[in-house]
């Protein structure tokens, strides 16, 4: 079975950094492009970053030049690493895996129930 979980969220004060992981089982990552997601309630699933298989990467506007998303293939594993933090960033982030290239668009073919952050106002 494929599975993806997501770890290394928390409450963090404004300006300050966190490192999210996604991690497999079941299947290797470097087959799929890997996207995240934050999600906060009643609103829709936002697309934050996207890695495709290649290691090429892809940004929301809102994120650019604070997150860095990466993989590491051998370990099976993609990192969203998160700086200079705002209370908009909150949310509960999920990672997705799809077969075709990288997308913000959240139709994506496996997700992971996901981690939450908090940036306090």
């Amino acid at each position: 079975q494929l599975h993806l979980v997501e770890s290394g969220g928390g409450r963090v004060q404004a300006g300050g950094s966190l490192r999210l992981s996604c991690v497999a089982s079941g299947f290797a990552l470097d087959n799929f492009a890997i996207g995240w997601f934050r999600q906060v309630p009643g609103k829709e699933r936002e697309g934050v970053a996207c890695v495709a298989r290649g290691g090429s990467t892809l940004y929301a506007d809102s994120v650019k030049g604070r997150f860095t998303v990466s993989r590491d293939n051998a370990k099976n594993i993609v990192y969203l690493q998160m700086n200079s933090l705002k209370p908009e960033d909150t949310g509960a982030y999920h990672c997705g895996a799809r077969f075709v290239r990288c997308t913000l668009e959240d139709n994506y073919d496996y997700w992971g129930p996901g981690t939450q952050v908090t940036v306090p106002s």
